[in-house]
Formats: structure tokens, sequence, C-alpha cells
């Protein structure tokens, strides 16, 4: 989805933005930093950059009035894409806003980094970039060096894990009128309640209706429908979740497009649990505003997301898991009355 191996590094300005909750205040530097020498531009493209990789969401700047230019985020990268002029005064502003936006005691403070790139990829085209990205967590680093015949040892303390970026999101020169693409990353320290500032408060963003995103929440919301909203209709056993579970999965990976009443069909089978799938479906839509369709091109990157979710363990007691990935009809439940106990039999035909 996004890839950096054109890309460079222009302009970076660094600020420090504390909690003022926390009787913090925020700390602005007078000019874009300096950069010396080519190690540490590479290093912080793989700082800044490298995390974006594995990253398959894309979104866009909104404002909950509707109204695209009462967001704060877009209007500092629209004065930056059209006056480079005016990049370090914008990262002052960015600084700014975010500090106003930290309202919850378990937010840390931490350097605010933002980043002009030239031709970073998204989607395969080469864009002029902002990057704003925050480091919260430090650390200690042991330095082994030789000294006088043998080797002493130092460290430094509160420094940077460049493999660990907190949190950073990058807009791209691309779509103005739509909230511009945007992705992030935000690893999340200090529970659900200081979660939402960086997506929400600071950036105000609205995930893309894409085939990705179709896809993701429809294999989401059915995995919830299976496991939570079926025992309110229907008495089933846990492998008849697993079986559902594993026939939609089998559908996804197989099929190139989304039809809900062939999906309906073909996995879910009861007249009325397709109905009541459908339903909660809907609800989803209405209550995230999130439209989905009855129909939509599956996306492949989605499927292996959301495969690694699925469970297919059937856990007994805590004497036994069994794994269902195939017929569920080889696999029957019973009550042994003489033990009092459940069983499950297993058919097989060899021994791996």
């Amino acid at each position: 989805m996004v890839t950096f191996f054109e890309a460079s590094l222009d302009t970076i300005s660094v600020h420090h933005v504390g909690n003022p909750l926390q009787d913090e205040l925020y700390a602005l530097s007078d000019s874009p930093l300096e950069l010396k020498d080519e190690i540490i531009p590479n290093l912080l493209m793989q700082y800044f950059l490298k995390p974006f990789e594995k990253v398959n969401e894309v979104y866009h700047l909104t404002h909950s009035s509707g109204d695209l230019a009462l967001n704060e985020l877009h209007n500092f990268a629209t004065q930056v894409f059209e006056d480079r002029e005016k990049f370090h005064e914008a990262s002052e502003k960015i600084a700014k806003h975010l500090f106003k936006v930290t309202t919850h005691p378990n937010i840390k403070g931490g350097e605010l980094y933002v980043v002009y790139f030239n031709s970073v990829q998204i989607e395969g085209n080469p864009l002029d970039t902002i990057g704003i990205f925050k480091s919260e967590n430090k650390e200690t680093y042991l330095k082994v060096y030789p000294d006088k015949g043998g080797f002493q040892v130092d460290y430094e303390q509160d420094a940077i894990n460049i493999n660990k970026l907190d949190k950073g999101v990058l807009i791209f020169n691309i779509e103005k009128e739509n909230g511009y693409k945007v992705v992030v990353v935000d690893k999340t320290n200090g529970g659900q309640d200081a979660a939402v500032y960086w997506k929400d408060d600071f950036l105000q963003l609205k995930i893309r209706n894409d085939s990705f995103n179709q896809t993701n929440n429809t294999l989401g919301i059915y995995k919830n429908f299976v496991t939570q909203k079926l025992d309110d209709q229907f008495e089933m056993s846990k492998a008849d979740k697993i079986d559902l579970l594993n026939r939609s999965m089998k559908y996804f990976k197989e099929k190139e497009t989304f039809d809900m009443d062939e999906f309906g069909n073909e996995v879910i089978g009861n007249p009325e649990a397709i109905e009541s799938f459908k339903t909660f479906k809907n609800q989803y839509e209405q209550e995230f505003d999130s439209p989905i369709g009855n129909s939509f091109e599956i996306s492949g990157n989605a499927v292996k997301k959301q495969a690694r979710d699925y469970k297919s363990v059937l856990k007994l007691d805590k004497n036994f898991h069994i794994y269902i990935h195939g017929d569920k009809q080889l696999i029957e439940k019973g009550f042994d009355d003489d033990k009092a106990m459940n069983f499950y039999k297993v058919y097989f035909k060899e021994e791996a």
C-alpha cells in the first residue's frame, strides 16, 4: 500500500508537546532541523516510514459538522502543499493543536516531528507527503566500545528506538476535496480513553469506504454475528459456530466479489439466520455511519488480516483443543450418561 524506495526527506521540524493536565507545556523550535550528514536522514526515513508498509486502511480528514474547512489538519496541510515556505509555521500550528486536544491525563508528552517528504508512494502513485509523528516512549541503550586494550560499557537514557514508532500519520497531496488520502499508525498507551485523541480528536478521520474496508468490516461483522448474536435466536454448539466461520472464510478466499444473497445461501443457509445477519449488518452501518453495500470486490489483504482473528479451535476443558478446518459432518457431539460428561466423536481415515 505505502512504499518509500524512491522517497526522500525534504524538511523536518521538531517540537515538544507536553500534557497540560500534568502541568506540562509545549516547546517550539525556531527553525527546521539541520541534517548534517546522510546517515541521520536515512535512519529517520526508516523510523518514520517503515511502519506504514503493512498499513492497508486509508482514511480521509473530515469534520463532525460535515464542513471540511473546519478540520485544522486539512487547513495546515493545504497551506503547506500550496506554499512550501509556510512549512515551519504550519508545524508550529500543528504542535499547538496537538497540545490543545491532549485532554486525558494518561497521554504521554513527547517529541513531535513534522516532516515533508518527496515521492512517497500510495497505491502506486508517488506524491509529496506531510508526515506527523510523535515519540512518547523512551528506552535505555547500552554502548560497548574498545578502550585501552579491552572494552568499556556505557549507556544512554531516554533514547528512541527507531524500530518502534509510537504514533504517526501520512497526509498525501491527493484528493484534497475529499480530505486527502491519509494513513495512520497508533501504538496506543494509556487505555481506551486516551486512545481516541490521535485519530479522533487530533486528526478527525473517517475511513475510506474501499474494497479493503468493505471486506474487513463485513468479515468482522459476520464474526461478531456468529459468536455473539446467534445464541439469542438459535441453539448452536461451538463446533457449529466454527463451521460457519470456516465456511465464510472459504467463501471470501475463493470468490472475487461479495454478493449478500449468494453469501447468505452458500454460507449461512438458514433463511431466518440470513435475515438476522442482514439486520445485524444494517445496524452496524447505521451506528458507525459506514455503508458497506450488498456487493463489492473482495480484498485479499483484508481476508488475510481477518483470517488471523478467525478461530477454528474448539477448547474442551483444560485437556483438549480440537482444530476444525474441514467437514463438520465428521465430528459429532454427544453425552455419556455413565460419566455424566459431554463428548465429541471424530471420524478420520489416516493419522498425519
